[in-house]
């Protein structure tokens, strides 16, 4: 089996930590607590553990918690922008910029207590322009789903 055969099968978990250090996102807009089941920039898994202490939840609704849409778009986008950066190969972080956002649904309520996953699989790649199909689920249940687009760039790039 060859070096680049041995890559493609080792699947590839990332903690919080790493995360950090490759997006600039940080409290209250990093919202994805972990990555898991990375293939290289092909594909990973985002983990959102939903909690009632989160601040949307102060708006969204305060009797009646619901995640917004949007927030799961960003979790999302963050899933993928650290599989793209990662591809880079940069251990520090960079600026991923959304072209665009495609057949986005909304199937069910996320709320409080719910464990999001955001399955991420790339598209369609054209230098920096990478395509992504997302899905969330809670559970065997899909929540929401996306096609998004994004530029990536180094934070040097966007000066």
């Amino acid at each position: 089996m060859s070096d680049s055969e041995t890559q493609s099968t080792t699947l590839e978990t990332m903690d919080i930590q790493k995360i950090m250090r490759l997006l600039p996102h940080r409290y209250p807009f990093l919202l994805i607590d972990r990555v898991e089941r990375i293939d290289g920039e092909r594909s990973a898994v985002g983990i959102k553990n939903v909690t009632s202490s989160e601040p949307q939840f102060q708006g969204h609704f305060p009797h009646r918690p619901i995640m917004p849409g949007v927030l799961m778009i960003e979790g999302m986008a963050q899933t993928a922008a650290v599989i793209g950066i990662q591809a880079i190969g940069d251990d520090k972080p960079a600026l991923v910029y959304f072209m665009t956002i495609d057949n986005a649904k909304f199937r069910r309520p996320v709320v409080p207590g719910d464990v999001l996953e955001y399955h991420v699989s790339l598209m369609k790649k054209r230098g920096r322009v990478c395509r992504y199909a997302c899905v969330a689920m809670v559970g065997h249940e899909k929540v929401a789903e996306a096609e998004l687009t994004a530029m990536l760039t180094s934070e040097e790039e966007a000066d």
